[in-house]
């Protein structure tokens, strides 16, 4: 017997104005099997973490292009 899905998560590239992404809404919508299709409102928590991560991978980038251990 194979295992079923009910449902899949959708990544967008960017965040997008809702009036710009019922276009996209909408194509998904038209997907066979589709049932419905909401958007997801970015809040504080969302940009804070987006920049605690841009911060602590500029931070390992930093250390890895600056490593001034012998033999490197």
């Amino acid at each position: 017997m194979t295992d079923r899905i009910k449902g899949v998560y959708v990544a967008l590239d960017k965040d997008y104005r809702v009036d710009d992404a019922e276009a996209i809404l909408d194509a998904i919508k038209m997907v066979k099997g589709v049932l419905d299709v909401t958007g997801d409102i970015v809040d504080f928590d969302d940009w804070n973490n987006r920049a605690r991560i841009r911060i602590e991978l500029s931070g390992k980038l930093w250390e890895v292009l600056h490593d001034t251990k012998e033999g490197s």
